[in-house]
């Protein structure tokens, strides 16, 4: 079975598509949806479209012509959208469902505290309406998931497969009905592994025209369900990485990512710097821009690990996230060459930094946890090719970025230990 991944930003194309590569499938991620040679071979492609911060309008049209270009025969498609709704996910999915047929949407992820529950989705529990994440983006808007697609001009109905759980053949029999009847969007409740997995499945049965519209929880139950033994791709997961610094680039603020850079410097010795939004802003024209990029340049040519980050001030605006981590891509991207290994947290800043480095695509090869994925750059011309963990900025455990640090060392806990 091939996949076609269209996802709005970066870190979410990665941590939708690592599924299919755990699940032993040649697996890319692109940054342009254009048909390349590096896409040969590959019989899942993820596609990010960088549209979270387009308007609907625009989103919508983008991500429709990533379908009509990168679409092929007996490919299905599974639209990525985030597991907090974030972005322009609804006019997106509006725009395909004219071209692909019903949605199915379940953005559920429970193994990071997503849930879907009459409609609504929650966060470890609390509504999202109530969380930090909402009301920081969406302060004051409805997060109900009928609500938005119906706004988007979809007509929604709501099947429960929690209830179904057990029952795959009865919920395929119930998905066919429901599209016979002309449902537009079928919003699905899924609390539990369980019922994504016999949703999975019974999609998978179906003969109903569709098309999936999740996270990276129902797309590793579909992964699973179609499993491939490739011995390459086995062997490619088990190569070492180059060695050299590690770069650490945070632009994500949520307080998960500062719990995760606190144990990243405690438990792995990272030097830190923070950059001030200001020196962002205003770019090569700072005062203080050549002095920030020397001690960049300083560290990496000594052979440090960087833990590089974006301030906050009073000034701080959300949406001026991608000017920021265009311009902290920027401030590194003469000293480079010198890593080993990238990771970055946050789609924007991942995807800035991969476009300051000219690396188009790259190929997944293995999940550190839930939601953060493995990488190398797929381009045989290329004569630098660190080792690549991208991760969206308020997902993964306390634990992510120290996990992460030590794979892209070919290490494990106990070697530091060791240490």
């Amino acid at each position: 079975m091939k996949i076609l991944i269209l996802a709005d930003d970066l870190s979410g194309a990665a941590d939708c598509a690592i599924g299919f590569a755990s699940a032993g499938h040649r697996t890319v991620v692109t940054l342009e949806a254009t048909r390349a040679p590096a896409h040969d071979g590959a019989d899942t492609i993820a596609v990010d479209t960088d549209t979270r911060r387009l308007t609907p309008h625009d989103a919508a049209a983008r991500t429709s012509a990533a379908y009509a270009e990168m679409s092929a025969r007996d490919q299905r498609l599974y639209k990525k959208i985030d597991s907090t709704l974030r972005g322009n996910w609804a006019a997106e999915v509006a725009g395909l469902q004219a071209l692909a047929g019903m949605a199915i949407v379940a953005p559920a992820f429970p193994a990071t505290g997503r849930t879907v529950r009459d409609g609504q989705v929650f966060v470890h529990g609390e509504p999202l309406e109530q969380t930090a994440t909402w009301k920081l983006e969406h302060a004051g808007v409805p997060a109900g998931i009928a609500a938005q697609l119906e706004a988007a001009g979809l007509a929604t109905d709501r099947l429960d497969a929690e209830a179904l759980a057990d029952e795959p053949e009865t919920l395929a029999v119930c998905i066919g009905a429901m599209a016979a009847n002309g449902v537009q969007a079928l919003i699905v409740d899924t609390q539990s592994e369980k019922a994504l997995r016999a949703l999975a499945r019974a999609t998978l049965q179906s003969d109903a025209a569709f098309f999936w519209v999740g996270s990276g929880g129902l797309a590793r139950e579909i992964a699973a369900l179609n499993p491939r033994d490739d011995a390459e791709e086995r062997k490619a997961s088990g190569d070492r990485f180059p060695g050299g610094p590690i770069l650490i680039l945070v632009g994500s603020l949520s307080a998960v990512s500062e719990r995760q850079c606190a144990m990243l410097r405690e438990r792995g010795g990272v030097e830190e710097l923070i950059v001030p939004p200001v020196v962002l802003r205003e770019g090569k024209s700072h005062r203080d821009w050549r002095a920030w990029q020397e001690q960049v340049g300083v560290s990496l040519k000594a052979g440090a690990d960087l833990l590089l980050r974006i301030g906050r001030d009073d000034a701080f605006d959300p949406a001026e996230g991608a000017q920021l981590s265009a311009a902290l891509a920027a401030l590194v991207e003469p000293h480079f060459t010198k890593t080993g290994g990238l990771i970055a947290t946050g789609g924007e800043t991942a995807r800035a930094m991969l476009v300051a480095a000219r690396i188009g695509n790259l190929q997944l090869l293995a999940e550190v946890e839930a939601g953060v994925a493995v990488a190398r750059p797929l381009d045989a011309a290329r004569t630098h090719c660190p080792g690549v963990v991208t991760k969206a900025g308020a997902f993964g455990t306390d634990h992510a970025l120290y996990a992460a640090w030590l794979t892209l060392r070919n290490e494990t806990e106990r070697d530091v230990v060791q240490h």
